[in-house]
C-alpha cells in the first residue's frame, strides 16, 4: 500500500502530527546535525517514520567528500532510525556551500566519476543511498538524463529517489522526455520512493522554476499516484516555500492519496 508523506518544515513545528494527513515525514539532515532534535523525536515517538533528504552532499562536485559530515550523518540516521537517506545528483559547491543545485554533464566520464563518489559515501555510511533526478536550466552531454541516471545508479549500486515534478519542469524547459517516457526507462526496483511538488513560470528568464511553492499539477499527481500504486512505492509532497495552512496541505495529501487508488 502506498504511503503519503510530507516534507517537515519549521512552519509545521506547532502542528500536531496527528492533525497532518501524512503517513511519514522527510527532513533535511543538515538542519538537524548538532541541533535540538525534539521535533523529530516527537514524530518518531508518535509512530511516524522520518526519512532524510540532503542538499549539501555535492555528489556532482569535484572537492573531497566531507567525511566529518558523513560521520555525523551516520549518527543522525541511527538516532532517529531513518530507513532512507538521499541527496541530489548535482553539484552544490566545493569550497563553499552554494545553496543551489548545479547540473552534472550527461557523459560517460561523469558516470564513472560521480558513481565513484557515491560509492565512497556508501562505504562511509555503511548503507545504500538514493540519488534524486534534479531540475536543470542548462546542461551538456552525450547521454540523455534518464540514461545518465540509470547508468550512475547501476554503476554505484545505489537507489533512485524519483522526482516526478523535476521531470515535468525539464520537459517544459527543454523538450526532453515526458513523465511516461522517462519513468518507462527506469528500473522500478531501484526506486526508494517518489517526490512531487509544484513549480512556477518566471517570465524574467522564460523558464519554469522548481519553486516547491504551488500545488502539484494534476497530471503530475495522477502519474505519480498511478506509478506508485502499481509498484508499491511511497509518495512525498515537497512544499518548501510559501507554505500554506494545514487545511491546504491536507487537501494536497488527500488528492495524492486518491490518485494511488484510481
Amino acid at each position: 500500500m502506498t504511503r503519503i508523506g510530507i516534507g517537515f518544515r519549521s512552519e509545521m513545528f506547532d502542528w500536531s502530527p496527528a492533525a497532518i494527513d501524512a503517513d511519514f515525514f522527510e527532513v533535511a539532515p543538515e538542519n538537524w546535525i548538532r541541533r535540538d532534535r525534539t521535533p523529530l523525536y516527537r514524530l518518531r515517538d508518535a509512530g511516524y517514520p522520518v526519512q532524510l533528504h540532503g542538499v549539501s552532499l555535492n555528489l556532482g562536485g569535484s572537492g573531497r567528500m566531507n567525511r566529518p559530515f558523513l560521520r555525523e550523518l551516520r549518527g543522525l540516521i541511527d538516532d532517529i532510525g531513518a530507513q532512507h537517506y538521499s541527496d541530489h545528483l548535482a553539484a552544490s559547491g566545493d569550497a563553499h556551500q552554494l545553496y543551489d543545485l548545479f547540473p552534472v554533464p550527461f557523459t560517460e566520464t561523469e558516470v564513472r566519476r560521480v558513481s565513484d563518489r557515491i560509492c565512497e559515501v556508501q562505504d562511509v555510511l555503511g548503507q545504500r543511498i538514493g540519488i534524486e533526478n534534479t531540475t536543470y536550466y542548462t546542461n551538456i552531454g552525450t547521454l540523455d538524463e534518464a540514461a545518465f541516471l540509470c547508468r550512475v545508479a547501476e554503476r554505484a549500486d545505489c537507489d533512485i529517489l524519483l522526482d516526478f515534478n523535476n521531470i515535468s519542469v525539464n520537459r517544459k524547459n527543454h523538450g526532453t522526455d515526458d513523465i511516461a517516457d522517462f519513468i518507462a526507462r527506469l528500473p522500478a526496483a531501484r526506486v526508494s520512493y517518489l517526490h512531487v511538488a509544484g513549480h512556477e513560470f518566471d517570465a524574467r528568464f522564460g523558464l519554469y522554476i522548481d519553486t516547491h511553492s504551488q500545488p502539484v499539477e494534476p497530471a503530475t499527481a495522477r502519474a505519480a499516484g498511478a506509478w506508485a500504486g502499481r509498484h508499491g512505492k511511497d509518495i512525498l509532497l515537497e512544499w518548501d516555500n510559501d507554505i500554506p495552512d494545514l487545511a491546504t496541505i491536507n487537501r494536497e495529501l488527500a488528492c495524492l492519496r486518491t490518485f494511488t487508488t484510481t
